[in-house]
C-alpha cells in the first residue's frame, strides 16, 4: 500500500442527517470534515477508508474518489477511461459493475458512458464485468468533468451484521444513532424506547454506551481492493475499546413478537446483559430505577386515511405517561406528522430538519427535561 495515499473520502449520509455526520467526523479525528448536501467529505489514505467503515455510526456508505479527467464526448471518455490506473485499484480477478450519471455535461447518455468505462476496464485490466457484482465503480459526469469514485462500503452501512430478526418500518440503524446522537446522548445515561420494534434505539444506545463499533461483525467491499491487507486490517479490528456501560437501556413494545425479536437483536450484538425488553402497552411504562436519562420513540405515523385519530389517542396516552411519570426525563419523538407530535401536549423544542426515511419525510421532536 503507497502509505501516502490522499483520497477524497465521501461519506453518505441520510439526507437530513448531514449535520451529526459531520459531528461524528469530527470527534473521531478524520482530517478536513465538512458537511456538503447528502454526506460529508474528509480526506485519508486507504486505512482511514477501512476506520470510516467499522467506526462510524451514522454513515449509509464510504466512497473514495479515485481521480477523473475532463471528456466532452464518448470517444474522448473512452481513450481516457483506458489510460486511467485502475491496476492501483482493482484486481484483474475481482468482478466489477460500473454506474454511471451525467448532469450538464455534452455526454449527457449515462448508459453509452458506462459502457465505455465498463470496455476500458475489461480491456485494459482484465476484470470482469457482473451486473450483481458486490464492487461498484461510480462514473459522476458534471460539467464535461467526469470523476470516478469507488464504494468501498459493499452492502450499506446500516446492516450491521447481526441483526436478523426485524419488525415491520424498521429504523435503520444508521438513523437511529445520528437521532440519538441530536438528542445528546453520549452513552452515559439510560434510555427507553416504549415502542422498540426490533429494538433499534435501545440496541444502538447500548453498543454506543458499550464502545462497540457498528462494523464488527460484517465484511466490506474494500477488502477485494488491490489495496487491501489483511494484517493491517486485522490489527485495526482488533484494537477494540468496549466497556460495560454503567446504566441498563430498556425496550418495550405491546407486540410479543417485537420483544422477541429485539431480544434476540441483542444477543446477536453482544448487548443482552446490558439491555432489558418487555412486552407491555405504553400506558404501562415507568422509568426503572436509577438516574434519569432520555425516551426516544418512533411510533406509527399511519400512512392510510383515518389512521389519524385512532393514531392522535396512542400519540396522547404516550405524552400523557411521560409528563406524568417521567420528571427530569428528556423525550425525543420522531414522526412524519407534527400534529400528531403535537397531539403528545409535550413541551416540543422546535424540530429537527426534515430527513428522508425511505420516501417519507420525518422529523425529530425533542423535549428538554420533563419538569
Amino acid at each position: 500500500m503507497k502509505q501516502n495515499d490522499d483520497f477524497e473520502i465521501f461519506l453518505v449520509a441520510t439526507p437530513g442527517l448531514e449535520a451529526p455526520l459531520h459531528a461524528e467526523a469530527v470527534e473521531q479525528g478524520f482530517a478536513s470534515a465538512k458537511p456538503v448536501p447528502g454526506g460529508v467529505t474528509c480526506r485519508g489514505g486507504w486505512q482511514e477508508v477501512w476506520r470510516a467503515n467499522l467506526c462510524l455510526r451514522g454513515a449509509n456508505k464510504v466512497l473514495v474518489r479515485l481521480g477523473g479527467f475532463p471528456a466532452v464526448h464518448l470517444a474522448q471518455l473512452d481513450k481516457r477511461s483506458r489510460k486511467f490506473p485502475w491496476a492501483e485499484f482493482l484486481r484483474p480477478d475481482v468482478p466489477v459493475r460500473v454506474e454511471a450519471t451525467s448532469r450538464k455535461s455534452r455526454i449527457y447518455h449515462a448508459g453509452a458512458a458506462r459502457q465505455r468505462v465498463e470496455k476500458a476496464i475489461t480491456e485494459t485490466l482484465g476484470a470482469p464485468i457482473a451486473p450483481d457484482a458486490a464492487l461498484r465503480v461510480l462514473l459522476r459526469i458534471e460539467k464535461d468533468i467526469c470523476t470516478f469514485s469507488i464504494d468501498s462500503s459493499g452492502e450499506p452501512l446500516h446492516k450491521r451484521g447481526h441483526k436478523p430478526a426485524v419488525a415491520k418500518a424498521p429504523m435503520r440503524e444508521t438513523m437511529a444513532a445520528m437521532f440519538l446522537s441530536e438528542c445528546g446522548f453520549d452513552g452515559s445515561e439510560p434510555v427507553l424506547d416504549p415502542m422498540c420494534g426490533s429494538g433499534t434505539f435501545v440496541i444502538e444506545a447500548a453498543e454506543i454506551a458499550s464502545g462497540l463499533r457498528p462494523g464488527r461483525s460484517r465484511s466490506f467491499a474494500f477488502e477485494n481492493l488491490v489495496s487491501f491487507e489483511q494484517n493491517l486490517w486485522s490489527s485495526m479490528q482488533q484494537q477494540d475499546h468496549s466497556a460495560k456501560p454503567d446504566v441498563i437501556f430498556h425496550g418495550s413494545d405491546r407486540n410479543a413478537g417485537a420483544v422477541e425479536a429485539s431480544i434476540k437483536n441483542a444477543e446477536r450484538a453482544g448487548v443482552a446483559d446490558v439491555t432489558v425488553f418487555q412486552t407491555r402497552p405504553v400506558s404501562d411504562i415507568k422509568p426503572p430505577q436509577g438516574p434519569t436519562g432520555l425516551v426516544i420513540v418512533n411510533p406509527p405515523y399511519g400512512a392510510r386515511i383515518g389512521d389519524e385519530k385512532r393514531l392522535r389517542s396512542v400519540y396522547g396516552s404516550l405524552g400523557k405517561t411521560l409528563q406524568s411519570r417521567f420528571k427530569g426525563w428528556r423525550v425525543g419523538i420522531v414522526t412524519s406528522n407534527v400534529s400528531l407530535a403535537r397531539s403528545t401536549r409535550l413541551p416540543l423544542l422546535p424540530p429537527g430538519p426534515v430527513v428522508d426515511h425511505g420516501g417519507t419525510k420525518i422529523r425529530l421532536y425533542r423535549t428538554d427535561p420533563l419538569t
